[in-house]
């Protein structure tokens, strides 16, 4: 499997994104908390993204049969382990959305759990869209009803202080000869296709042209434009400006 990365953070704030690559795996994670609410726990958001993201490269290094649910709930209990002071009930407890492939010598296996979105390009052109949306289909969007439905049945699940989030995401196993390339992404970079009017498949495009690189420059001045009255974004959007923007594409099936 071949590799190319990039993260970037909004401008003026620190990273909260943050990928990991192997030999045979690769994985994107975005870190959030709600912003002025008492978290229970002592670490900010990069701490809790950097702590599971090294049990998580650790674990998919070392059980490559271990399945990623698996693999994902290893990392989170390990990661629990690293901070026992802190409240671990709290349901705003830091938390990170996980993206992860992994090939062996037949399969692609995934996982996508959260909003940071998956694109796998087939060997055929097609270009199929993954991403675990059950944050979008909440009764309620207010701070108290978030935190509240988040990580719990009827909810949305992310990775935080519950090592069961890891069992319900969106997985899945695809011959490894059926995919061309994998494109892994946070949803600083998928705003392109949400707020932007990219196509999916256009990403993927433009990363295998140019680079992921190529998809954070051009979100950032798609970003930079948003109220300019002279440019094609006049009035504000909805959600944040700027976000912090990460993109990993793999080259999996040969295709000579």
């Amino acid at each position: 499997m071949d590799q190319l990365t990039a993260t970037r953070p909004a401008p003026g704030t620190v990273n909260d994104d943050t990928f990991l690559t192997g030999p045979r795996f690769a994985a994107v994670l975005d870190g959030c908390t709600d912003p002025g609410r008492p978290s229970g726990c002592e670490h900010d958001v990069p701490w809790l993204v950097a702590h599971l993201s090294g049990h998580l490269a650790a674990q998919l290094a070392m059980a490559e049969g271990t399945s990623l649910p698996d693999v994902l709930e290893r990392a989170i209990e390990l990661t629990r382990e690293d901070h026992p002071n802190c409240d671990l009930s709290n349901p705003d407890s830091p938390s990170s959305t996980v993206t992860i492939i992994r090939e062996t010598d037949e399969h692609l296996d995934y996982l996508v759990l959260a909003d940071s979105p998956l694109l796998l390009e087939h060997t055929d052109g097609r270009v199929t869209h993954l991403v675990d949306d059950q944050v979008e289909h909440l009764p309620s969007y207010t701070f108290d009803a978030v935190a509240h439905w988040r990580n719990r049945p009827g909810g949305f699940w992310v990775a935080s202080t519950d090592p069961d989030a890891a069992h319900h995401g969106v997985t899945g196993q695809l011959p490894r000869d059926d995919v061309r390339r994998a494109l892994l992404m946070t949803d600083g970079v998928s705003r392109l296709v949400d707020r932007y009017e990219w196509a999916w498949d256009h990403l993927v495009t433009v990363a295998a042209k140019s680079g992921p690189t190529a998809l954070i420059e051009a979100v950032h001045t798609q970003d930079s434009l948003v109220g300019d009255p002279t440019g094609p974004w006049p009035d504000p959007l909805p959600g944040k400006r700027f976000d912090d923007a990460t993109a990993v594409l793999c080259h999996i099936a040969d295709t000579n």
